[in-house]
């Protein structure tokens, strides 16, 4: 094998060090860089403090925990509603400024001819047109003033130049929308961190309660299996599983609120120290809040796409959607279940049963007592419920259930039709 000449050598260095050479623009981009990962550290270990000292003055004290979680679960559904109108708000700008690019691209040659009247004037070549179109338009508007644009090219001069104010405007209504977008995903990723400690602290404390709760999830997994219907799955909860029977035992028991003058008491619901729901399930109608942010997109007694008749409603949500109760209820079941990913089985008393399906993640246990707007699972990326893949595999879908002694019933009728009817906790 022969060596290179020292001539080849000689050329090689510079080649080596021209590679190996960065601007001075890369380093301080990676300088910037390097200094917002610092304070996004800062600011998450700022974050983790706080947090500490909120659960620590919490202590004991339930309802506070309890208040505190629907609180920011509220906030989050809050902001990703907010999200959801601002991406709907700059679809159709984004498009319209897509068209008008492509119009002011497809008149290029025209555009040219009336610019070049700039030169004439002895003014500079104007700044790219589509990359600084603030630039092109104050020299457009200069020129028409000065009268440098001959008459014959006036009228494709104004239309150039209400095209490009209309540019203009746009960039900047989109910068704005995107601004705030931001500053909501902030925020969201900030309350979805402390609403993730306070589940944790709230379930840590439910642990410490019921000391064989892992024991009887998995039991109540082993369980499931043994049935193919939810009826037949609800009916194994509540007569086979010790935490779930006590739960349907005591929903029967408590019997359901009574309702001064016909009506139920709202004001019941501010109690986040209640351990039995403080509407009864059959006088709320009107009331409820979807459990997601969603869009219905099949409903109870429609096709179900399989030659059968849906018995619940489907909501297609963002991933990793933020899901609540929509009212009061002793948790029966809670884990995966035959087609439809993780379920989760509300008793509200009364004879009525919640199901909830589709989630990714579960964040309470069987057994438990949870309050209408309470934080209790997290959708996913992708439809978990086996019949909605074929038509919406790439969104996660939430199916819920209304039932009464075991006979699927239309929710409809419970759902609130405004924003200020919906019951709060």
């Amino acid at each position: 094998m022969t060596s290179p000449s020292p001539g080849a050598l000689a050329q090689s260095v510079p080649s080596a060090q021209q590679a190996t050479a960065v601007s001075p623009d890369a380093i301080k981009q990676r300088e910037q860089e390097l200094e917002a990962a610092r304070e996004e550290q800062r600011k998450a270990a700022e974050l983790q403090q706080k947090l500490k000292a909120d659960i620590a003055a919490i202590g004991q004290d339930r309802s506070k925990l309890n208040q505190q979680l629907i609180d920011i679960a509220t906030q989050v559904r809050s902001i990703e509603t907010r999200i959801g109108e601002t991406e709907g708000r700059l679809r159709p700008l984004d498009a319209r400024e897509q068209q008008v690019r492509a119009s002011l691209d497809s008149r290029r040659s025209e555009i040219v001819e009336v610019l070049a009247a700039l030169q004439r004037a002895g003014r500079r070549t104007p700044p790219a047109l589509l990359v600084r179109p603030e630039d092109a338009l104050q020299s457009l508007r200069t020129a028409m003033l000065l009268g440098s644009v001959v008459p014959e090219l006036r009228g494709r001069a104004e239309k150039l130049t209400a095209d490009l104010t209309e540019l203009v405007n746009l960039r900047k209504t989109i910068a704005t929308e995107r601004d705030i977008l931001a500053r909501d995903r902030d925020r969201l990723k900030d309350d979805q961190i402390r609403l993730a400690a306070l589940v944790d602290e709230r379930q840590r404390k439910q642990s410490a309660i019921e000391k064989d709760m892992e024991a009887e999830g998995a039991r109540a997994v082993n369980l499931s299996r043994q049935v193919d219907s939810l009826q037949g799955l609800i009916a194994k909860m509540e007569q086979d599983l010790k935490s779930a029977a006590k739960a349907a035992a005591t929903a029967s028991l408590q019997g359901a609120p009574a309702a001064p003058g016909g009506k139920p008491n709202l004001g019941a619901l501010k109690d986040p120290a209640r351990l039995s729901p403080a509407i009864a399930f059959a006088s709320a109608k009107g009331l409820f809040a979807f459990p997601v942010n969603g869009r219905k997109i099949r409903d109870f007694g429609g096709s179900d796409g399989a030659g059968g008749v849906e018995k619940g409603i489907s909501l297609a949500t963002r991933p990793g959607a933020q899901v609540t109760t929509p009212c009061d209820g002793w948790v029966v079941y809670a884990g995966p279940f035959r087609s439809y990913g993780q379920l989760l089985i509300l008793n509200a008393g009364g004879g009525y049963h919640v199901l909830i399906a589709g989630m990714e993640r579960i964040s309470v246990n069987i057994g438990q007592f949870v309050l209408t707007g309470e934080p209790v699972a997290t959708m996913g990326t992708t439809s978990q419920v086996a019949s909605i893949l074929a038509t919406t595999a790439s969104q996660p879908v939430l199916y819920v259930e209304f039932r009464k002694d075991g006979t699927p019933i239309d929710s409809g009728p419970w759902w609130a039709t405004s924003e200020g009817e919906k019951v709060r906790g």
